[in-house]
């Protein structure tokens, strides 16, 4: 009987201490952005009441279609291959890069397709032209290349092969384009759960055809007028990704550290080791990317094609890097946000590194009228390699630039985010 006693006020004891211990936690629970409280910790007034601050709750939205989180950190931008360009404008420096979102893969010709869709209907017949790719970039005088001229981009058998034959000021009207159109699912649900009305249709860079007006600005693909930027349903804008986001991605550090920020080995690709095969396991010896193995050498012999293709090849066809990115080598090299300047990589600060247009290093210093140069502020940097690039350029330490209103049948693009707030897995 006294055990039982003893028994009872033990369990009565313990069930106090739990009670006290949820009290305590639920009074000292520490607010965060998604949940602030309902009321100020600085003035203590009420959020939301009649005439106070409105500070909604909300839930989180998902990332973006197709988009993966890369943790940022630091890492030692430049290249680490000889430069046999004796360009000299890859220097190695460390530079630490912000949490941001990326594509897992390039924009394939389904995607782009899908983006001549919408503009061909909501747009000006002007707008509609300059968005198409230049199929001619497979053309060549000494080649017969002439079906991927015709066939590449719209027959259903390249559905899943890289978009080829985009400028950088296509990609990004398509950014911009994808950014509306994403936005317009989360408007709806935004509106629906701020209490305020769904938006009827949804067009992109709509304006009166028979003025034939050029659309496409970052104004056209803004959120719907009724969610502002504090209700939290407003979707950042997609872009491309800037040099540095890239490299970082690329390289994938993450998969060679240890518990204590040293890490094991550095990269030259965007896997470990010096080569291009598969160092063990099931698939020991085939290729990580599609590349050029050396003169006239595109994929090897029949029967043991070493990449499995001549020229590009789907997307997701080659093995992610540990950010769990495909293609950022080989396949296609891909266009990214920065002008291109010989020293950007000891210029630009080193945080979120990026240079958007001539600052310290104008495009007067460069002589360009007498062909002795080419830079100025619409030559745009392109990485990554392609299937047309020998290994040199795979490693994502190499620098190539292009004017912005260019376009080849080895260059595409796949775009970036910013992250906001913290991310919880």
């Amino acid at each position: 009987m006294i055990c039982m006693q003893k028994m009872g006020t033990r369990s009565i004891a313990l069930m106090l201490i739990v009670l006290l211990a949820a009290t305590s936690c639920s009074k000292n629970k520490r607010p965060t952005s998604l949940k602030p409280g309902k009321t100020s910790s600085k003035t203590g007034l009420a959020y939301n009441g009649k005439d106070g601050f409105e500070v909604k709750q909300y839930k989180a939205l998902p990332a973006g279609p197709d988009l993966v989180y890369i943790e940022g950190g630091r890492f030692t931008m430049g290249s680490l291959e000889e430069d046999v360009m004796t360009r000299r404008d890859n220097p190695k420096r460390t530079v630490s890069i912000q949490s941001f979102y990326m594509d897992q893969t390039e924009v394939a010709n389904v995607h782009y397709l899908e983006y001549l869709n919408a503009v061909q209907r909501d747009s000006s017949e002007e707008f509609y032209s300059k968005a198409l790719p230049d199929t001619n970039v497979w053309f060549n005088e000494l080649s017969f290349n002439d079906s991927y001229v015709t066939m590449y981009l719209r027959h259903p058998g390249f559905r899943l092969y890289p978009v080829v034959g985009v400028s950088w000021v296509q990609a990004n009207d398509y950014c911009a384009w994808r950014t509306a159109a994403v936005s317009q699912a989360n408007n709806t649900a935004g509106a629906a759960a701020a209490g305020g009305k769904k938006k009827k249709g949804f067009s992109f860079g709509k304006k009166k055809k028979a003025e034939g007006e050029a659309v496409a600005t970052a104004e056209a693909a803004a959120p719907a007028p009724q969610l502002r930027i504090e209700s939290g349903y407003v979707m950042p804008p997609y872009r491309l990704p800037t040099e540095a986001e890239f490299e970082y991605a690329a390289m994938a550090m993450i998969g060679t550290q240890y518990s204590d920020e040293n890490q094991s080995n550095s990269r030259i690709y965007p896997w470990d080791g010096s080569t291009m095969r598969q160092p063990r396991g099931r698939k020991q010896g085939t290729m990580l990317a599609n590349f050029k193995r050396g003169p006239g050498d595109y994929a090897g012999i029949a029967g043991k094609s070493n990449d499995g293709a001549i020229i590009t090849q789907e997307i997701r066809s080659y093995p992610a890097n540990d950010n769990g990115l495909y293609d950022m080598a080989g396949n296609v090299s891909e266009w990214v946000y920065d002008v291109y300047r010989p020293l950007s990589n000891s210029d630009v600060n080193d945080l979120n590194s990026f240079r958007r247009d001539g600052y310290q290093d104008d495009s007067k210093n460069y002589d360009t009228k007498n062909a002795n140069s080419l830079v100025d502020d619409k030559l745009r940097v392109y990485k990554g390699g392609s299937w047309s690039d020998v290994a040199y350029w795979l490693s994502p330490g190499t620098r190539r630039y292009m004017d912005q209103d260019s376009a080849t049948a080895m260059v595409g693009f796949r775009c970036a985010m910013i992250a906001t707030g913290s991310h919880k897995e």
